[in-house]
């Protein structure tokens, strides 16, 4: 049996977001148009939310109610002496011809309402209580449906919250719903969907079927960031350029130059594709006190300024912005470079061409070393990713403004990133292979199912970190 869907009108006076309340709760910032300015919505606009594969809940997006002061005098009018309840006022009006010619985006507004089986009343919580909003939740009042205020841009220290909610209760509105639909929160949109359901009675299934449906969705997309985001450590820890070994401590190394510009793409990439996993476009991510600027990073990855923006410390070569480490098998560091090509024989024999400890002993015969990124610089890559995610899952898709967090920049000072999941970079160094940014020098003999395994495990961790920090992390703005 197909449920019927459940229908909601988006109502309010002009420029109190009603607009931004459908594309956050559809988590799509190209629906209609948000702008800091005049009313843009003119007509009806209606969207559907889904759950469970089937459409639930059908949203209508209403033009502003401009004139509430004198669309009330003029139903008071019609009304006159007759006996007529609000209801019936209502109706008989939105087919006059007044309605018409002098109330049309009211007349849409209403029409909509009656349409519904519930109205969502948004108000700017940053306005003072005015006359006009008193008359226009009498009007709406008088269409015998469930409403339900919602108190918008709450997260700001202008929002009068406690005067709209002392009015509301004056006129019989009790099931107010405060969620603002610029700092993201989904238990505001779950006290949300519980408002309306308080109000429907056994119509409020579909709602609650969307909340479950909201909730898996919410952990599904952290632990799709956190797959991306592990993706891209194992990409990046296991792979290195091969350089000679006096080479090293040169900044202008090209092949150190070639080193950063692969990691650097690579992890603009996954910048791109978090962005569009959480349906936000490069632009809408904007620099802050969180360095992105259009979907890209501003802080070079290798420099200090990224390290102390992150509170990260580190000594040497990553201190001072050349590289952050070379590696050597720490299972031979008591061989010298020079041992030669007998010495590189037997390594050959022993190990085989085809072993990636192999290739490597050769190479340090030949004078030769791999340069790569250290622990530092892998968490540093991982902390950025998981500063953004944090970001993303609070940033309400209705937001215009720059991303700001409140207060430090890192939850607590500092993101420590759990030792199992740098025991497993750190050990993942030894298959090169492993990594997708380059042509694979060698072949370990470790299958495919071995990297997953490992991607699998390091997603784990940083998932835990987003969910802690999505639990726990201050207020964005």
């Amino acid at each position: 049996m197909t449920r019927p869907v459940l229908r909601v009108a988006v109502v309010g006076h002009t420029n109190t977001g009603k607009t931004s309340l459908m594309r956050t709760l559809m988590r799509d910032v190209r629906f209609g148009d948000v702008v800091d300015g005049p009313a843009v919505t003119r007509d009806v606009e209606g969207a559907v939310l889904r759950a469970g594969g089937e459409s639930v809940v059908q949203l209508f997006d209403t033009p502003g109610l401009e004139d509430s002061v004198g669309l009330l005098e003029t139903l008071d009018a019609r009304r006159g002496e007759r006996r007529l309840d609000g209801l019936d006022v209502i109706r008989e009006f939105l087919d006059s011809v007044d309605a018409i010619q002098h109330f049309s985006q009211e007349r849409k507004a209403l029409r909509q309402v009656l349409a519904s089986d519930v109205a969502l009343y948004v108000i700017d919580a940053r306005d003072r209580v005015l006359a006009k909003h008193s008359d226009e939740l009498e009007v709406l009042g008088r269409c015998a449906r469930p409403i339900v205020p919602v108190l918008n841009f709450t997260a700001v220290g202008q929002a009068r919250t406690a005067d709209w909610r002392a009015h509301l209760a004056r006129v019989n509105m009790h099931a107010v719903a405060e969620f603002d639909t610029v700092a993201f929160d989904l238990q505001g949109e779950e006290r949300l969907f519980e408002k309306m359901r308080t109000l429907l009675d056994a119509r409020g299934e579909a709602l609650k079927l969307l909340m479950s449906d909201r909730a898996a969705e919410r952990h599904n997309l952290i632990r799709s960031s956190a797959g991306l985001v592990a993706e891209l450590l194992i990409d990046v820890s296991t792979f290195a350029v091969v350089v000679p070994s006096d080479a090293v401590e040169s900044a202008r190394n090209p092949r150190m130059k070639d080193l950063k510009q692969v990691i650097t793409r690579r992890e603009q990439r996954c910048v791109e594709r978090l962005l569009a996993l959480h349906r936000f476009r490069a632009g809408d991510v904007e620099s802050g006190e969180l360095p992105i600027e259009n979907g890209v990073w501003g802080f070079d990855l290798f420099s200090p300024a990224a390290l102390r923006q992150f509170g990260l410390h580190t000594g040497g070569a990553a201190a001072t912005g050349a590289m952050v480490g070379l590696t050597l098998d720490v299972a031979f560091a008591g061989l010298s470079l020079g041992t030669g090509m007998g010495a590189g024989a037997l390594i050959g024999s022993a190990f085989g061409l085809a072993s990636a400890h192999g290739r490597r002993m050769l190479d340090r015969t030949r004078g030769l070393t791999e340069l790569r990124c250290d622990r530092t610089t892998l968490e540093l890559l991982a902390v950025r990713q998981i500063v953004l995610v944090r970001a993303l899952l609070r940033r309400g898709h209705a937001a215009m403004d720059v991303l700001r967090l409140k207060g430090k920049l890192v939850d607590e000072g500092r993101i420590r990133i759990p030792r199992d999941v740098l025991r497993v970079l750190a050990n993942a160094r030894v298959h090169p292979q492993w990594s997708r940014l380059g042509v694979p020098r060698s072949s370990s003999g470790v299958s495919e199912p071995a990297r997953r395994d490992a991607v699998e495990h390091v997603g784990r961790g940083i998932a835990s970190l987003l969910e802690d920090g999505f639990a726990s992390a201050g207020t964005l703005r």
